[in-house]
């Protein structure tokens, strides 16, 4: 079959990744020579990502429109046909480049990371077979191949942040997050039943324009936002994310930044004419997201892992994407995917360099306790500059690439509040979100890589290989730069915002897009968002710079039990445990259990029983003496011949 240049743009997307997972995961079986070679490893893995992100930046470049590519078909059901088809439009396009660009980087760094390691080939071929589960999920051109890539990163979530198995804790985590995804994907299947039950079939372009009633859309809308707080740690299904910092640092990088967590908002956004038919599933959307950011910040505060503080601040920037979606501003989401992927993907990759040099000092208990660091900007000037570049545009100072994104996204919400005055509740939960999120991010940073030394002085840290350091910089330019493709709407009614033409075709916009914005609002809302990460930066580096770490213990008396639910996490686990994991074991031990060994097991063991039975009883009959068997043949001719005669 001839393909054009898109077309094999979108194919390798999905097979070279798939290639280099079989390929480096079976000769590293079988040949153990094969395991040493880290460098042919890694390039191997790293060319299996960066040639599709190659191929889909030149398809990019010369795109003319959205292009279909079917490597076969699977399977025909009745009205339901299934394809392997491959969409590449304006949306998937600008996600396949995100993801493949991003996870580039992060292979690049983890050759580096991972040096050393006995599971160095595993672990390559899992990041490829993710990368092509992702694939999978962003260019699947229906709801089942979809599904496939929504279930494979589910899988290799699970194998990467149990990746260091022997760890008991490393285990429980990466069970945590299989467990809490399942969940939603059980809602992601009953949507696919109903939306099959409406349409007749499950591809994207006859979901997204189907007739739906009223309540179908609601339900259809709800059960796939329950999906998404699953794959996107929204409440109450966020309490995975965290505990998926127990795998390797570039696997935190990987799912945090740019590919698993952002599945939901990309999900949403790809069927946004069925959630704008239910304006008050929406709503939920809303209210739940500006929750879940506001809870995670507050717990950032109180962490000392200087993983578990990005950890939840994924968490409480996924709310505000999620703040996005639900007022229709469907570009901004996605805009804050991108801004999201470049400056948290260079956090986490800072956090490993710094775990790096701790580890090898070998002084330190807790290499990722922030409180054991202090001063190591003088150590490593590389890691420092790009993490305190990231911190700045996450914490979204003007003209860098949080920025942009996070105004658009706090604007878009409070323009929504004219409709449904809960919206201005949102807002304003955002926007003191968006002060905590300077302030947390500004006293990592600072307790991190400023102030006195607090480690021993027998050893200092050092440096990460350039192998680590060179994806760091390319990853904090795009911090820098990477908003300008989004200037404010109120730039030229919104003719400045490249990224919203380019998505215009492939998603809808009701959002700040879809409205007529008050300029002089805007510019206000511009300067109250640039001023309110102005003040938390500073406001957090004087703090800290004055107090050091007796800051928190400042923060903790002024606060005292609330700080102490802070740095508890608000109890979400151990709420779980008395509410829904201890009665299930209990339920289980007495009646599942019993019910398994009783009848289920009894039927098995039962039938065995019977056969054995009758086996015994048959092989007395076999006695070995012909007069026996003479006699039972002459039985069964004349039983036969009763049979024809009088029969």
């Amino acid at each position: 079959m001839n393909y054009s240049f898109a077309e094999w743009a979108g194919i390798l997307c999905i097979l070279l990744p798939l290639a280099g997972a079989a390929l480096i995961g079976l000769t590293g079986l079988f040949n153990e020579a094969f395991r040493r070679k880290e460098k042919l490893i890694g390039a191997i893995a790293t060319a299996a990502v960066a040639i599709p992100f190659l191929s889909l930046l030149v398809t990019f470049l010369q795109y003319e429109g959205g292009i279909k590519a079917t490597l076969f078909s699977w399977m025909t059901s009745g009205t339901l046909e299934v394809n392997f088809t491959y969409h590449l439009d304006e949306l998937s396009l600008l996600m396949g480049m995100i993801v493949t660009g991003v996870g580039a980087l992060i292979h690049i760094y983890s050759i580096g990371y991972m040096h050393g390691d006995k599971g160095f080939y595993k672990f390559f071929a899992y990041l490829n077979l993710f990368i092509f589960s992702m694939n999978n999920l962003i260019l699947g051109d229906n709801m089942v191949v979809m599904f496939l890539g929504w279930e494979g990163v589910g899988v290799c979530s699970y194998l990467l942040i149990g990746f260091w198995y022997e760890d008991m804790a490393k285990s429980v985590a990466a069970q945590k997050a299989f467990v809490a995804n399942r969940i939603g994907d059980f809602a992601m299947l009953i949507a696919m039943f109903l939306i099959f039950t409406h349409v007749g079939n499950l591809n994207f372009d006859s979901v997204t324009a189907g007739d739906y009633s009223s309540n179908t859309s609601y339900w259809i809308a709800l059960l796939i936002f329950i999906a998404a707080t699953g794959k996107s740690a929204q409440i109450p299904l966020f309490v995975w994310l965290p505990d998926a910092m127990a795998g390797p640092t570039p696997v935190s990088a990987l799912i945090h930044a740019a590919t698993m967590v952002t599945s939901g908002i990309y999900l949403i956004a790809r069927m946004a004419p069925i959630f704008e038919m239910a304006p008050g599933v929406l709503m939920i959307i809303g209210v739940v997201a500006a929750l879940t950011a506001i809870v995670a910040a507050l717990i950032a505060i109180a962490q000392n892992d200087i993983k578990k503080v990005l950890a939840y601040s994924t968490v409480s920037q996924l709310g505000f994407m999620f703040m996005a979606l639900s007022a229709g501003a469907y570009t901004a989401a996605i805009f804050h995917v991108m801004t999201h992927a470049f400056f948290k993907a260079c956090l986490f990759l800072g956090s490993g360099s710094v775990i790096h040099g701790m580890e090898h000092m070998h002084t330190v208990e807790d290499p990722q306790d922030i409180r054991t660091m202090g001063g190591l900007r003088k150590y490593m000037p590389s890691t420092a500059k790009t993490f305190w570049i990231s911190t700045l545009a996450i914490a979204g100072i003007p003209l860098f690439a949080g920025f942009f994104s996070k105004d658009e996204i706090l604007s878009s919400v409070f323009f929504k509040g004219s409709e449904e005055a809960i919206y201005y509740l949102v807002w304003g939960i955002g926007a003191f979100t968006a002060l905590l999120t300077a302030f947390y991010m500004t006293r990592l940073s600072y307790l991190t890589f400023e102030g006195k030394e607090r480690f021993p002085d027998t050893k200092t840290p050092h440096e990460s290989p350039s192998l680590m350091t060179i994806p760091l910089w390319i990853l904090a330019a795009l911090a820098v730069v990477g908003g300008f493709v989004g200037l404010p709407y109120v730039i030229n009614h919104g003719e400045a915002h490249l990224l919203n033409h380019w998505l215009k075709e492939a998603t809808i916009e009701t959002g700040i897009f879809g409205t007529e914005a008050t300029p002089g609002m805007e510019w206000f809302l511009i300067a109250l968002s640039s001023v309110i990460a102005i003040l938390g930066v500073l406001f957090a580096r004087n703090f800290y710079r004055k107090h050091a770490l007796q800051g928190d213990t400042l923060i903790a008396n002024r606060l005292g039990g609330f700080y102490e639910a802070m740095k508890g996490k608000f109890y979400f686990d151990e709420l779980y445990q008395v509410i829904l994991i201890k009665p299930f074991e209990w339920l289980s031990e007495r009646f599942v259990r019993r019910f398994d060994e009783g009848v289920i097991d009894g039927a098995v063991n039962g039938s065995a029983s019977i056969m054995t039975l009758a086996g015994d009883w048959m092989r007395k009959l076999q006695t070995g003496i012909i007069s026996h068997y003479s006699l039972l043949v002459s039985l069964g001719v004349v039983l036969m011949l009763a049979y024809l005669i009088f029969g």
